[in-house]
């Protein structure tokens, strides 16, 4: 048997893909909803890059109530940095997406173009993340942590008392998975 050649998909998944196969359980309207989110969570890529974009480039959105917008002129005013990945170990790392630590003070933005309720637990584990890599006591820095979503901005200024238990955690299951993983090897 020739096989026809579809080189142009390989490493792509379909939307209707057998990978991932639960869509033969649904109806036409939960497809649909699914398939809603699954074009929200494209644009929202989208966004992510051309706001990281306009940062990097110091192009400024005009003044506005919209997420876009606040997002990228706040991170552009307080001097930021796009995409920055946070790194403990190969087992635990993240991408704020922006960040800044200037004069004792941490600032770490997210952008929510989803209708999802965000979480401030995520920007958390970033600052621990932080402290982690470039060895900062929480005690000894101030935090500002925001979320824009929906035309808002959420701010949050966590303490050592909000951090220090993450970043235990962090190390705490780090060494349970690397030991997992060498007596796996």
């Amino acid at each position: 048997m020739n096989f026809n050649k579809h080189s142009n998909l390989e490493g792509q998944h379909a939307f209707l893909g057998a990978s991932k196969y639960h869509w033969i359980n649904y109806d036409e309207a939960k497809v649909a909803d699914s398939y809603t989110k699954f074009l929200a969570a494209q644009k929202g890529t989208i966004l992510h890059d051309f706001a990281a974009q306009c940062i990097k480039l110091g192009q400024k959105l005009p003044k506005s109530q919209k997420t876009l917008n606040m997002y990228v002129n706040d991170a552009i005013g307080f001097k930021m940095i796009p995409e920055q990945v946070l790194y403990f170990s190969e087992n635990c790392f993240g991408t704020a997406d922006t960040i800044t630590f200037r004069n004792g003070l941490l600032r770490i933005h997210d952008l929510k173009t989803g209708v999802t309720p965000a979480h401030m637990e995520q920007l958390e584990i970033y600052a621990a993340l932080f402290c982690l890599e470039y060895q900062k006591k929480p005690s000894d820095i101030d935090m500002e942590l925001r979320l824009y979503q929906s035309n808002e901005v959420l701010v949050h200024n966590p303490t050592a008392e909000d951090i220090v238990p993450i970043m235990d955690k962090i190390i705490s299951f780090d060494k349970i998975i690397s030991k997992l993983k060498t007596e796996e090897s």
